[in-house]
């Protein structure tokens, strides 16, 4: 079975997520270590909360950098709600720099009469990449489970893998480039289709492709 290191910096549900790799087929190793890191098939960055602490969790364990590194020698690599924001440059929620391998800003959804902030519950993805490997047997408008206030603003539209609509603003829900794959909702709180998509990972993990 392929090894997952999936990234303690003290800002994850990191049970949930061990447990459905677990169901998906993998081993997953719990790790704040960047040669462990470096030593595993692939790698999960989990997150919740405030985008300045999570960075900050980052660089205290000196983390950022190794993030950068495996993603750039080619290892699949997935992030999950703020682990999809951590990807980018900045966000409007706080003023660290983020690890930016990734184009763009967080940014804060815009109120509006009938929404919530944070967008919170179940909603539908829109794929705008629907023929990625992290989608196999997933169809546009299945139901995932969302805990957000902010978006990703990227530069580069070709990175969107998929959208989702909150009021009228229909914004970023995951994001995929080589071996890069993030997601904005929590696939482990997402019942069947989350289960599915982690098992798509781990597929992934099963077979790498180069960066292009």
């Amino acid at each position: 079975m392929p090894t997952i290191a999936v990234i303690d910096y003290d800002m994850g549900n990191l049970h949930s997520a061990c447990k459905g790799l677990e169901f998906a087929g993998a081993t997953p190793i719990v790790t704040d270590q960047p040669e462990v890191i470096h030593r595993a098939d692939g790698v999960v960055l989990p997150g919740v909360g405030a985008f300045d602490p999570a960075m900050r969790h980052l660089c205290d364990r000196n983390l950022a950098q190794p993030i950068r590194d495996v993603i750039a020698n080619g290892k699949p690599f997935l992030g999950i709600c703020v682990g999809l924001q951590l990807l980018f440059e900045a966000s409007e929620e706080g003023v660290e720099p983020g690890i930016g391998v990734l184009k763009g800003t967080l940014r804060k959804f815009k109120p509006e009469p009938g929404i919530t902030i944070p967008h919170m519950g179940w909603n539908q993805l829109q794929l705008t990449q629907p023929d990625h490997p992290l989608w196999s047997t997933i169809s546009s408008n299945e139901w995932v489970y969302f805990v957000h206030s902010y978006y990703a603003e990227t530069t580069d539209p070709s990175i969107v893998a998929a959208t989702v609509t909150h009021g009228s603003q229909t914004v970023t829900a995951a994001v995929a480039k080589d071996n890069l794959m993030a997601v904005q909702f929590h696939p482990e709180k997402s019942a069947k289709t989350g289960l599915q998509l982690l098992a798509n990972f781990v597929e992934r993990v099963k077979q790498p492709v180069a960066v292009g």
